[in-house]
């Protein structure tokens, strides 16, 4: 069993953050772990307040994982403030482990802002050289190129971009586009286009966050990059199908429907 570690924030109603990505990784038979980085209050409506950890408690939960148990991948999710972001960067460069997906959430999907402005920068020179695939969609893609990102035209010139600042991949998500969902995958000097039907609901809880702990999984898991972003793709797609339909906002997706449907609890 593959041992994946999630270094982001807690997300009180579950659809979200640290317990999305636990839920994935179990969902494809690894060992999660997790350096929580902010408290997050927040349900399907929205947030309402954060509180940031502690650098030196991130610090220390980082060391208490890697200095006793195997880590054989690693997603970073939220990280808001320069500090946290700065000692996660040092950790990790410390401990070097082989797999690093970064999800670079920056405004949550009702608006919120989960990364403050001025640590962008810090984000972008210290963690993405770092990272094995950052999976930014378009609004992020926006913030990092500093330029509009609307068309697929500027998904390929965006991530041509975002490769030069250091990652050795780079996948940006197209789920922001009018008519259809397609990614775009560039690496090792060349792009791919994953084509994905868009589904008509409003129960996107936490699809960014799934999407990249499951590229984590599946890497860990022995498949090749390409073949990663597939069956990533793959997973959330019939997540989102199956979408539970919570709260009085956006509801979640649904993390375990091939085991549920294996069980017997859904028909």
């Amino acid at each position: 069993m593959k041992h994946l570690l999630t270094i982001a924030g807690s997300d009180s109603s579950g659809g979200a953050g640290i317990q999305a990505d636990l839920k994935t990784f179990a969902a494809h038979g690894c060992f999660g772990m997790s350096v929580i980085t902010a408290v997050t209050a927040q349900n399907t409506v929205g947030v309402t307040k954060i509180q940031n950890i502690n650098p030196d408690i991130v610090a220390a939960q980082i060391d208490a994982v890697f200095s006793d148990i195997r880590v054989d991948a690693v997603k970073i999710g939220m990280v808001s403030q320069t500090p946290i972001i700065k000692v996660i960067a040092e950790r990790l460069a410390h401990y070097k482990p082989s797999i690093i997906v970064l999800d670079t959430v920056m405004v949550s999907k009702s608006g919120f802002d989960l990364l403050e402005p001025e640590a962008c920068s810090t984000l972008i020179k210290d963690l993405m050289p770092l990272a094995t695939l950052v999976t930014p969609n378009l609004p992020e893609a926006e913030k990092i190129v500093g330029y509009e990102v609307e068309s697929k035209d500027m998904m390929e010139k965006a991530a041509a971009k975002i490769i030069a600042m250091g990652p050795k991949a780079v996948l940006v998500k197209g789920g922001h586009l009018t008519e259809t969902a397609d990614d775009y995958l560039y690496a090792n000097g060349k792009g791919e286009w994953y084509p994905a039907e868009r589904i008509a609901t409003k129960n996107t809880h936490g699809t960014g966050c799934t999407l990249s702990s499951s590229l984590a999984a599946d890497l860990a898991n022995g498949l090749s990059l390409e073949e990663a972003v597939k069956a990533s793709k793959a997973y959330v797609t019939l997540a989102i199908k199956h979408s539970l339909p919570l709260g009085h906002g956006c509801g979640p997706t649904h993390h375990f429907v091939e085991m549920f449907k294996k069980a017997g609890f859904e028909k």
